[in-house]
């Protein structure tokens, strides 16, 4: 695991993917903790400018770490926790005119 991480929780990681790719992850950590720690540092663009975006606030009031995930849509990683074989599309991967992937 990356050297960003803490130490293990007691439990074996598990997988998540984070635009196809296989990333280790504590499951109910959040989504956001999960993807610094494996280097993701932007996760959308601005629609209009097409500035990056990555985690800003940490607490679910700005926005600026919407990702898609499989099943549930747009989610904001900060709130939302790790579960074992999710699959998270952020939109640095493939940006679209909404700055969310297409």
């Amino acid at each position: 695991m990356s050297t960003l991480r803490i130490a293990s929780p007691g439990q074996p990681p598990v997988t998540i993917y984070v635009d196809g790719i296989p990333v280790d992850a504590w499951e109910g950590e959040t989504v956001a903790a999960a993807l610094i720690a494996a280097g993701h540092s932007i996760l959308r663009f601005t629609p209009r400018l097409r500035q990056p975006r990555g985690i800003f606030c940490g607490m679910g009031i700005c926005y600026d770490c919407v990702v898609v995930l499989s099943g549930a849509g747009a989610v904001r990683a900060c709130m939302t926790r790790v579960r074992p074989n999710i699959r998270i599309e952020t939109g640095a991967a493939r940006p679209g005119k909404s700055g969310r992937p297409e």
